[in-house]
């Protein structure tokens, strides 16, 4: 379970391709990596808001409910799922243009990898100060970018030079993705009750 991960933080390089030379099946990938890392953003963001509240750094905390947690909690891991393929869809349509032609089988197990610092990144979310979130959420896509930057050559076989420009459109698709996401945290985990409840009284 999990036995790329170390190998992505510390040696990522080596690690790229001995993922290459695996194979994998999305299927395999989903569920020996992407379901259990992208569950680490959920819990912890359930723990957090129920336990210590969603706040801005004030004396003001937002607490969610127990059953209310729940439910954003599925939907934000849907919504994380949903990503990886949809980021993998996207380096596989930016990477049609070039020589190696990489599968969409392909590429989306490279984003689900590719994702790993930004699933570790969650962990924050135990002490959910948006400020705290912010920062972990930009270590995690610098890192994050620099394993596009390695990946890119050394799993989806395009050179360096061509990969530059398909590396930094899906930087960029994942900062948007990342924004989406971060968003929807906000809402989901801090103002979603108090969002339904002014619409109710509305």
């Amino acid at each position: 379970m999990l036995p790329h991960v170390w190998g992505l933080l510390a040696h990522p390089q080596r690690e790229w391709k001995q993922i290459h030379s695996e194979r994998e099946t999305l299927t395999h990938l989903y569920a020996r990596h992407v379901f259990a890392l992208a569950a680490i953003p959920v819990i912890c963001s359930y723990i957090g808001t129920t336990q210590v509240g969603w706040g801005l750094g004030g004396d003001r905390t937002i607490v969610l409910g127990l059953l209310d947690a729940f439910y954003a909690g599925i939907v934000f891991y849907l919504v994380i799922l949903a990503s990886v393929f949809v980021v993998g869809s996207v380096i596989h349509w930016m990477a049609k243009r070039y020589s190696s032609h990489p599968s969409r089988r392909a590429c989306v197990v490279f984003a689900g990898y590719v994702a790993t610092p930004m699933f570790l990144s969650g962990i924050v979310a135990l002490y959910p100060l948006i400020w705290l979130c912010l920062l972990a959420g930009t270590i995690g896509l610098c890192y994050t970018a620099y394993l596009l930057y390695l990946g890119i050559p050394a799993f989806l076989g395009i050179s360096s030079e061509e990969g530059f420009i398909v590396s930094s459109t899906t930087l960029a698709v994942g900062v948007l993705v990342l924004e989406a996401l971060l968003s929807m945290t906000v809402l989901l985990w801090g103002y979603g009750e108090l969002i339904l409840l002014s619409l109710f009284n509305f």
